[in-house]
């Protein structure tokens, strides 16, 4: 029989890339990890791991483990919120959501969650993908408001087969420009055009992707501020300091001295869609995925 003790050792293992970081984050010694991990491997019949002086990495038998102990723990975590709710007549639901498609379809969905299902306890918490959606897998998040641009899901080590995705909209990403550029005027804009200009992200995710368009076109851009924040990365645009690359939906609120453009198809864009697991049995998070379905219908309008 598999000890799910050891199978949360491996998913930490996986999670923190070493039996060190893992042993710190679960308050055990690195020899216990090893121990509980070369155990699970004589049960299993398998390696799990990969060690090396640089850390450890899962083989594919790993993944497959690491995978179950997601499940094992979102089904437990489920079961608990069962119980919590025959015992107190309440649900809770955790949504997990980045910052600016939270503002824009998360409280309209809300507001047709809360008349629908009243006794449900909503908690919200800000995240971006790479560190939400793994909290999906594990049931400790049983929503996650995300995105991706054109590669996959950031779900973290382990198969990401056990979300179920679900495609909100394509939003696509717009040259921010100083009112008075050279180019402020245009209806498009191609990125071979921008080649001499200095770069503000608003994203630190945006530089890779930025870097891999403007590869295709040709140059390579020179970032002259970063920032985790569209609407500051847009005020310094507006100040003069560069252009930047603002998906759709973090165009608002308006900035004064401050234009947008769409660029050329086929230009860069985020997908925006919502993530879950084993979730058709739960009423509230299928009014809540519906709900974000319609906010999401509402900005093609």
């Amino acid at each position: 029989m598999i000890d799910v003790h050891r199978l949360r050792i491996l998913r930490a293992v996986a999670e923190h890339g070493s039996f060190n970081r893992a042993a710190a984050a679960l308050h055990l010694t690195p020899s216990a990890v090893s121990q509980h991990v070369a155990a699970l491997e004589r049960s299993l019949g398998a390696e799990v791991v990969v060690r090396s002086t640089r850390g450890v990495t899962l083989t594919p038998a790993g993944q497959i483990m690491v995978g179950a102990a997601e499940s094992v723990a979102a089904e437990l975590e489920h079961a608990r919120q069962q119980v919590d709710q025959l015992n107190t007549g309440r649900v809770q639901l955790t949504v997990a959501t980045f910052t600016s498609g939270g503002r824009l379809l998360l409280p309209g969905a809300l507001a047709r969650l809360r008349p629908a299902h009243p006794r449900t306890v909503l908690h919200v918490r800000e995240g971006e993908p790479e560190d939400t959606l793994p909290l999906v897998r594990q049931g400790a998040v049983d929503v996650a408001l995300a995105y991706h641009f054109d590669g996959p899901l950031p779900v973290g080590p382990g198969p990401s087969s056990s979300l179920e995705w679900t495609p909100l909209l394509e939003d696509p990403l717009h040259v921010a420009l100083p009112m008075g550029h050279r180019l402020a005027g245009r209806d498009v804009l191609d990125l071979t055009e921008l080649a001499a200009e200095p770069w503000v992200l608003g994203c630190l995710k945006t530089e890779s992707y930025l870097r891999r368009f403007a590869e295709r076109a040709g140059f390579a851009p020179e970032v002259r501020g970063t920032t985790t924040d569209y609407f500051f990365a847009r005020s310094l645009v507006a100040a003069g300091m560069g252009i930047s690359l603002i998906p759709s939906i973090a165009l608002t609120p308006e900035i004064p001295g401050l234009r947008t453009v769409p660029i050329k198809p086929p230009g860069p864009s985020r997908y925006i869609g919502v993530a879950a697991i084993n979730y058709r049995d739960r009423p509230h998070v299928t009014t809540l995925i519906e709900a974000l379905r319609e906010q999401a219908m509402q900005q093609h309008r």
